[in-house]
């Protein structure tokens, strides 16, 4: 690279340098102490002086010894011999201010110094120290002691490489530099790619230190500076990343991905990626998977790989794998990464990730644990998901449209839309943007999914855009893009409410009005606000939201807390006092309780108990800590007991202190005298107390507590009494038992009363038995009906009478018809004797034939028709139409079910019948529909209808009317012809005018075509619009069309206004011409085209001729100044007078010419003109006049007397020869001669020739008249050097009369010439052959020339097998042709095309053969010709191998051989047979890859270039990328349309590589170089793979697989097969023999 710094005369060494670590500034310390500054380009941008120690010293009295950049490159750093250091600041930008900002003081010279760190520069003394000094706080010390220094000096370069393979340091040639000298300072620019030098003279040198450069895309530059570093520069912006291994692995293949943002490098064991603009890299441990890896960078912080059905994550700058998941879903709609993207209180990290484990489950995975964070299971199918910004929560859709929120936290899961097309986080917040059909719904407070704003929206939303504190929803409606602006002030609250800061949150909230979205936000604000203690924004919340009781408890909580904050410090939140007032406020007592008794504050406690009336937990928390109060607590729990009229519970106290009858007086007091009752009962002394059991029974009967008074009755051994109380108090139970033991005879009526008391208690199925027990059968079936007992119903009906029990299976009935158990229901109708009722249940059931086949059994078939007609009826007025439309069908009226569904306007059940009964009327059935629809309004329905009638134009023309243009454009363009739809946007447009029809019709790209049809279709005025409004250059084009269209409709006037305004006036005066008004013609004429008038005079000339006004006429001519006119009318006349009179007075010079041509017009007149000539001529003679004689007799011309022609013309030749001078009697005889040879007067016109010596012309007369010895003997006696002339003309003579046998004896060539010429080959090859062989293959290969350009290219072949293969290089064009042919021909790939390869092969050989004999040997055509015989042996082993089913495989491996010839063969064929040869024999990773090439290919070839084509699948194979674009598709669209849907199918089998099958030497299998050391092998001449071991050599250079060769000889042996015998013979004569067999072919 050129020099930085031109060195000088003399000794001015550079004492240091140093790069930056942006590499984008380098700095050169000169021998005068300055520094200078470089850019990276090395252009000088800066320049200043370093300062001594001490001024006094002077500058010569120190060296700069070292030099380094800050990390951030905004700082350099100076070490110097005077014992200091500086820190320049140099600023971020070229020409910024440099300042000292730090300097080290030290006690020695500074030797060395680098700059490793932020605030951290190390540097060495030359007393041996290595000190560290600190920037920021100025200090510096001794890090290391040492007792000397070491300095290297060289005057040249020495390059060590680094070998990675060897593991080792390799020296390479040394850099000779002229007049270097010494080298004093060496500087490596940080990123690698370049070195300075500085030398002793001053120079700066700088290398360029890479091992390859490359552009990728014509937008980067790639520059490999070591095998594991390179540098990316984006050549428009001239940013740089510098990728390295930091394992020091070697850099494969650098790609730019992601719209040219991301890159991806592979070595052998790592994947690098990095983000480009972020200058983040990363390296991760990475297996070669071949290259099948998918990347996708839809996400800003992380790189998503999919390989195997294994998803990857690396984050961007991050040498770790982020995470790694099974997923078979792509997709990455179906994939959501979180990383960091919105700070949290108290976490650090937050990665998340969402993915599909299958198409129903979603799994969510903390990646900073590496722990799965939950599993979603869902009941349909999802198509797309996404966590918000912080993960905590995930919206997903399902296939049925359906909106989900999960709660990851809480594992909650809520549907919170339906029909939803379009969803999105708004970015930076926690709200939701959905579109449900016209509705545009948001989310502000997504914890309250049920709370959601909505707007009507009239089209679809497109995205979503956040920026300048600004959100906006961007949606498109038809033509026009609208936008709604959020509500950015709800967004910001829950962006403050993540960020913690509650107070802005506050500040937020109190700008709003109450409504429900701020309602959720106030309570959302005081659960935060209490979790996070922050009181005073909680005590707010709670005013705001209406709650004053929380808020005033609060208040006095903050009183407390700011309180204990002035004493304690703090927040005053950690206070005992305010930790139980906040478990209180939650309603935690017994957590305040435990808090107050941690801080033994016993009374606080007990207050708390007490002044929520809790006294039980008062007195246990006094009796716990054996409080002096506990008793006058219990006292005044009492006391206050009785005064709040609690005496339950007083009672309840006085119970558990022993007193009894206390208690019981309490019981009664309060009106509870069974409490008393039980007490009384369970102590056996109360029940010898006449007096309180008085009291008690008569208590309970007064409160009719009757069971409890019969129990106490029964107590005391009063069993009427008893019994009495337990049947007043309906206890049946206690009253039977007690029954059976004292009054037997009273049970029956007991249990018949027990069942009465349950059915009045709707406890039927208990009643049922009782009233068995009671023998009460009515009542028991009634219960039992009640109950829906149905079985038990039915086996006590089936005890009773038909009468009695008829009534009751009908009820049962109609209940099992309800459970659909038909044949039970059937069964109870016919006991009931309701037949037709079961016939109604089987019909409304829709069970038409078992209702048939009932009614049948009953009915005649007329009543059935009836009945089920009626029935239908009914159906039909209660509007069950399917039931009615069953019945119908079943008694075969579907014309009654057609009516009906018209009459109800259920059209599409009614085109279902007209499609199954009435198939030929369904077209007219959906037209009819259409216009019903279209005459109600409902459109969309009649499109339908219209278009399944094929009538979209009607369609179009609903829309139309009802100006709904966007439809109809919809409609014409989806189903209408290739320019419907531009009409109707025509119409469209038309209807809307002005600027909006412009904007409309460029929108659509019709603005032209729409002018151009208006003004076709005569629509003036809107052509007119459009034009002024868009394209003014249109104007005068439509002024001409609509001028010509006023002419076309006689409207002159107008039409000439439109002409002038077109810049046409010429076409106006062409018009009035036409029409014969001259006056207007004259007038527009002068106004505006004075050319045209002259056109004016000439069309009223012409109309006055033929008006025969000819003086009128020649006025006007002779005004227009165009006097060769009226000759030319007088000539057409017969005026010859006149005309001469005209032209003997304005044309002068024509007067010659006229007279002439009066002459032969009276020569014209016959022969009365032909005496006239000759009395003439003769009168001239006479005169002397001999030249006018001449003229005259010349003239005479007489058909019908040659004779007379004949005399004449002789007779002017003799007048010529004799009187006129030499001139004019050459040219009377030049005259003559030709025209006496004209009338066979050969002879004649010889001597007329001869007497003036031209010697030629007599000889071509002779010629003339095919007198070959006269003009033979005529040249030879007159002019010998014509002899020659005649042979050649009698030659073509011969020629031209065809008689090439006459002619081979004189001209051979020109005979063969000949029969080429007449195609008569077989004649010209005969002839041909006879002469030499040159001459033959000259025909041959013109004869072959055409059969190829007809097409028949396989007898051009034949042509070439018989006459054999010259090395011409004049051929080459037709061998490479016939080749070219022959392997684009289609069905050349079977066993039959044998014959025509194995001719092309031995062409080629016999070709090959010859070359190696000439001077073309070794030659690239000779080279070429050779791989042509490679190739056309391969495809006939091939057709060879096709005839034998043994040898299936060898040629599939023939088909992928020929791959590596696809720069000479048709690609998209080549690779279409290799495919399918590869799939007939299993080998699918092959087929696929192959097939797959083969479309990418196709689609090429459809879009004109092979730019787009995907390479990685062939990359280390010698399988050519640079192969010609086939000109046309070589394999048929069926052909093709098969390869493409096995293909699809075959990409979804997860066990299927696409990857080619490698061999031993971790290559390809059928590459003849081997990937790794590029070792070629030779290919085997059976199969064409590489021939790696046991072989056989056939010739030098030709080798054959032991192995291919074997198992081809024994097929054929075993087969006979003609074309494998042939393929051996070929063989042998190609290689000189072949190895020996054990058997022949005879």
């Amino acid at each position: 690279m050129p020099s930085r710094v031109c060195p000088q005369d003399g000794t001015a060494r550079v004492t240091c340098m140093a790069w930056s670590a942006s590499s984008a500034r380098f700095a050169v310390c000169t021998a005068e102490r300055v520094v200078l500054l470089y850019d990276e380009q090395g252009e000088r941008r800066d320049k200043f002086s370093t300062k001594p120690a001490d001024a006094k010293y002077g500058r010569k009295s120190y060296v700069v010894k070292g030099m380094a950049f800050s990390p951030d490159s905004t700082k350099l750093a100076v070490g110097q011999t005077d014992n200091i250091v500086y820190v320049y600041r140099i600023g971020e930008e070229w020409g910024d201010k440099k300042v000292i900002c730090n300097k080290f003081i030290q006690t020695s010279a500074v030797t060395c110094l680098l700059w490793p760190a932020e605030n951290v520069i190390v540097f060495g003394l030359a007393e041996g120290k290595v000190r560290l000094a600190n920037t920021k706080s100025n200090k510096s010390s001794t890090i290391y002691g040492t007792d000397s220094y070491v300095v290297s000096l060289t005057s040249k370069l020495r390059v060590l490489n680094w070998s990675p393979r060897r593991s080792a340091w390799e020296e390479g040639k040394p850099k000779e530099i002229a007049h270097l000298y010494t080298i004093t300072a060496l500087a490596w620019k940080r990123d690698g790619s370049r070195i300075c030098a500085g030398t002793l003279c001053g120079g700066v040198e700088q290398f360029d230190c890479c091992l390859r450069r490359t552009i990728y895309k014509n937008k980067f530059e790639i520059t490999y500076v070591g095998p594991s570093q390179v540098i990316v520069k984006n050549l428009s912006t001239g940013t740089r990343v510098v990728l390295k291994s930091q394992y020091g692995y070697e850099i494969d293949e650098v790609k730019i991905l992601g719209k040219d943002r991301y890159l991806v490098a592979h070595t052998s064991d790592t994947l690098l990626l990095g983000d480009i603009s972020s200058n983040k890299l990363s390296e991760v441990a990475w297996q070669g998977s071949g290259g099948n890896e998918k990347f996708f960078f839809e996400n800003e912080n992380v790189c998503m790989i999919f390989n195997a059905g294994e998803l990857t994550l690396v984050e961007y700058g991050s040498n770790d794998i982020l995470g790694s998941v099974r997923t078979e879903f792509m997709n990455p709609h179906l994939v959501s990464v979180r990383i960091n993207e919105r700070q949290q209180r108290g976490v650090d990290e937050n990665k998340r990730l969402a993915y599909l484990i299958d198409i129903k489950t979603i799994a969510t995975v903390d990646l900073v644990g590496g722990y799965n964070a939950g599993t979603i299971s869902h009941d349909s199918k999802i198509d797309w998901l996404e966590l918000n910004e912080t993960g905590h929560k995930l919206l997903f859709r399902d296939k049925k449209m359906r909106l989900q929120l999960y709660d990851i936290e809480s594992s909650t899961k809520t549907t919170i839309l339906n029909y939803c097309s379009y969803v999105q986080w708004v970015p930076g917040s926690d709200v939701v943007v959905a579109q449900n059909r016209n509705s545009l719904c948001i989310w502000y407070n997504i914890d309250a999914p049920e709370r959601v704003t909505m707007f009507p929206l009239k089209g679809d939303i497109v995205s979503l855009e956040r920026n300048d504190g600004k959100t906006e929803v961007i949606v498109s409606e038809g033509v026009n893009t609208v936008s709604y602006t959020l509500d950015e002030g709800l967004i910001e609250f829950g962006t403050a409410v993540d960020d913690g800061d509650y107070h802005r949150a506050t500040a937020f909230l109190e700008t709003l009005e109450m409504s429900t979205e701020t309602e959720a936000m106030w309570k959302t604000l005081s659960r935060l606000a209490l979790e996070a203690r922050q009181l005073h924004i909680a005590e707010r919340c709670f005013a705001a939201l209406g709650n004053m009781a929380k808020a005033r408890f609060l208040h006095e909580t903050n009183v407390i807390a700011d309180q204990a904050a002035q004493e304690h410090g703090g927040d005053g939140t950690d206070h005992y006092l305010v930790r139980a007032r906040l478990a209180m406020l939650e309603k935690n007592y017994k957590l305040a309780e435990m808090i107050f008794l941690e801080q033994n504050a016993t009374e606080e406690a007990m207050d708390m108990y007490q002044e929520l009336h809790m006294w039980d937990e008062c007195i246990v928390v006094a009796k716990a800590k054996g409080h002096p109060m506990l008793e006058k607590l219990r006292r005044g729990y009492y006391q206050w007991l009785l005064d709040t009229q609690q005496e339950e519970k007083a009672g309840e106290v006085q119970e558990g202190q022993g007193d009894y009858l206390a208690a019981i007086s309490l019981y009664l007091r309060a009106g509870l005298p069974a409490k008393a009752a039980r007490l009384a009962m369970d102590r056996d002394e109360l029940l010898t107390n006449a007096d309180v059991i008085d009291r008690i029974s008569t208590a309970l009967i007064r409160g009719e507590l009757y069971e409890q008074a019969g129990d106490l009755f029964e107590k005391l051994g009063n069993p009427r009494k008893a019994l009495e109380c337990y049947g007043k108090g309906s206890a049946f139970l206690k009253a039977v038992e007690l029954a059976r033991l004292a009054f037997p005879a009273e049970v029956v009526k007991l249990e018949e009363a027990w069942g009465d008391h349950l059915v009045q208690q709707k406890q039927l199925d208990a009643a049922i038995n009782h009233y068995i027990e009671a023998r009460c059968s009515m009542k028991a079936i009634e219960a039992a009906l009640g109950a829906r007992q149905w079985k038990k119903a039915i086996y006590i009906l089936d005890l009773q009478d038909k009468q009695t029990a008829a009534k009751y299976y009908l009820k049962i009935a109609q209940h099992y018809a309800a459970l659909q158990e038909y044949q039970v229901a059937e069964e109870l109708y016919i006991k009931g004797g309701q037949t037709k009722d079961a016939i109604d249940m089987y019909t409304q059931a829709g069970l038409w034939e078992q209702a048939h086949k009932l009614a049948l059994k009953c009915m005649s078939q007329e009543d059935v028709t009836v009945l089920y007609i009626t029935q239908a009826q009914e159906m039909e007025r209660q509007g069950k139409y399917k039931e009615a439309e069953r019945l119908y069908i079943t008694v075969n009226e579907p014309d009654l079910a057609i009516t009906m569904y018209k009459k109800c306007k259920m059209y599409d059940e009614m085109v279902c019948l007209v499609a199954k009964y009435h198939k030929d009327l369904l077209g007219d059935t959906h037209l009819h529909l259409g216009k019903e629809l279209e005459a109600e309004g409902r459109l969309q329905e009649a499109e339908y209808h219209y278009l399944e009638a094929k009538d979209w134009k009607s369609t179009v023309n609903m829309y139309r009317v009802n100006d709904m243009w966007e439809e109809a454009y919809r409609v014409a363009k989806a189903h209408g012809g290739a320019n419907s739809h531009k009409h109707v946007a025509y119409l469209w447009a038309k209807s809307l005018g002005g600027e909006a029809a412009v904007k409309l019709l460029s929108k659509f790209g019709l603005l032209e075509m729409a002018i151009d049809h208006a003004t076709d279709s005569g629509v003036f005025e809107f052509a007119f619009e459009l034009a002024r409004l868009s394209m003014k250059q249109k104007m005068p084009d439509i002024h001409l069309k609509h001028a010509m269209f006023l002419e076309d409709e006689g409207k002159f006037e107008e039409a000439e206004g439109e002409f002038i305004k077109a810049g046409k006036p010429k076409e106006a005066v062409l018009m009035f011409v036409h029409n014969q008004n001259w006056d207007a013609a004259q007038r527009v004429a002068e106004a505006h085209d004075p050319d045209s008038v002259a056109d004016v005079l000439v069309g009223q000339a012409q109309f006055a001729f033929e008006q025969r006004e000819f003086q009128k006429a020649e006025a006007f001519l002779l005004r227009a100044q165009r006097p060769e006119l009226a000759i030319k009318y007088y000539k057409e006349a017969g005026m010859w007078s006149d005309a001469l009179r005209i032209c003997k007075e304005y044309m002068p010079s024509r007067l010659g010419e006229l007279q002439e041509e009066c002459g032969r017009e009276a020569g014209k007149k016959g022969s009365s003109g032909t005496e006239g000539l000759l009395e003439q001529a003769r009168e001239w003679e006479q005169a002397g006049e001999y030249a006018r004689a001449v003229d005259c007799y010349l003239k005479v011309r007489d058909p019908s007397n040659s004779i007379l022609v004949e005399k004449c013309l002789l007779k002017a030749a003799e007048l010529a020869v004799k009187f006129l001078d030499q001139s004019q009697s050459m040219e009377v005889t030049r005259t003559v001669a030709p025209q006496l040879v004209a009338m066979k007067k050969y002879s004649t016109a010889a001597e007329l020739y001869l007497n003036l010596d031209l010697i030629q012309e007599a000889i071509d007369a002779f010629i003339e008249g095919e007198e070959w010895s006269k003009a033979k003997h005529m040249a030879k006696e007159f002019d010998p050097r014509s002899e020659e002339y005649v042979d050649q003309r009698y030659k073509e003579y011969l020629k031209k009369q065809g008689k090439v046998d006459s002619l081979v004896g004189i001209d051979v060539m020109a005979a063969l010439d000949i029969y080429a010429k007449q195609e008569q080959w077989e004649k010209c090859l005969e002839v041909a052959a006879k002469q030499s062989y040159k001459v033959l293959h000259k025909y041959v290969a013109l004869y072959a020339t055409q059969l190829i350009c007809e097409g028949s290219w396989d007898k051009a072949l034949r042509l070439y097998v018989h006459h054999g293969a010259p090395a011409n290089p004049q051929n080459f064009n037709i061998y490479k042709r016939l080749f070219v042919e022959m392997v684009n021909a289609p069905g050349m790939n079977c066993a039959e095309a044998y014959s025509s390869w194995a001719d092309l092969r031995d062409v080629l050989l016999s070709l090959c053969e010859n070359l190696a004999k000439s001077s073309e040997t070794n030659t690239p055509a000779h080279e070429e010709f050779e791989r042509m015989l490679l190739i056309s042996h391969y495809c006939a082993t091939r057709s060879a191998a096709h005839g034998l089913k043994q040898l299936d495989t060898m040629a599939a491996q023939l088909s992928i051989s020929l791959l590596r010839h696809t720069d000479l063969l048709p690609a998209d064929k080549a690779f279409y047979e290799a495919g399918i040869a590869a799939k007939a024999v299993s080998w699918e990773n092959m087929a696929f890859v192959f097939l797959n090439r083969f479309l990418d290919l196709s689609d090429a070839i459809e879009e004109g270039n092979l730019d787009s084509l995907d390479h990685s699948d062939f990359q280390r194979t010698d399988i050519p990328f640079e192969v010609p674009l086939p000109a046309h598709q070589h394999v048929p669209e069926e052909q093709r349309e098969e390869v493409r849907d096995w293909v699809l199918t075959v990409s979804m089998d997860q066990r299927l590589e696409q990857a080619l099958p490698q061999d031993e030497r971790d290559t390809y299998e059928a590459s003849l170089v081997a990937a790794g050391t590029g070792a070629r092998c030779l290919p085997c001449v059976l199969t064409g793979y590489p021939v790696l071991r046991n072989k056989i050599e056939l010739r030098p250079g030709l080798e054959v697989k032991k192995d291919a060769w074997y198992k081809f000889v024994m097929a054929v042996k075993t087969s006979h097969s003609p074309a494998g015998q042939d393929v051996i013979e070929f063989l042998r004569r190609w290689c000189g023999g072949l190895p020996s067999t054990t058997f022949s072919f005879q």
